[in-house]
């Protein structure tokens, strides 16, 4: 995959375009309480694709749950779909992941994912994304 085209808009486009809780998420880097999300139970088939600019980010063949509260990833569906970062908020080091076409804060990835995938757990903010099953018409799901 090539490197997506990068989307950038105004703070005041990006609330016109979400709800408070996925502006305060992607475009402020909060985090939804664990064990909330809309995502965090969900066991069906499909993709998940970025809220702000429908980038495909994850597939559900590749989500597990890891207990912690929030949709879990052993990998996104491509490399170049995502982007990571150090991040040293909160006092601790982690490795930030967002959208590598519009730079929505997605969650962070951690080294404690199941070691017979990639070792990886990508705790993904469900608020960061929008889910289409597969065979859905309509392209996205409603939450």
């Amino acid at each position: 995959m090539t490197k997506p085209e990068k989307i950038q808009k105004t703070s005041a486009e990006w609330r016109a375009q979400l709800t408070p809780e996925q502006f305060a998420v992607t475009r402020r880097g909060a985090t939804e309480p664990p064990f909330t999300g809309a995502h965090y139970t969900n066991r069906r088939n499909g993709e998940y694709r970025c809220v702000c600019c429908g980038a495909l980010l994850f597939s559900s063949k590749d989500k597990y749950d890891s207990g912690s509260g929030w949709p879990s990833f052993t990998r996104p569906a491509d490399r170049d779909a995502t982007a990571t970062s150090v991040d040293t908020s909160l006092g601790m080091v982690r490795t930030e992941a967002t959208c590598a076409r519009c730079d929505a804060h997605l969650g962070h990835v951690f080294p404690d994912g199941p070691p017979r995938e990639t070792g990886e757990r990508w705790c993904i903010n469900s608020a960061a994304l929008d889910f289409c099953s597969s065979g859905s018409s309509k392209g996205h799901d409603d939450r």
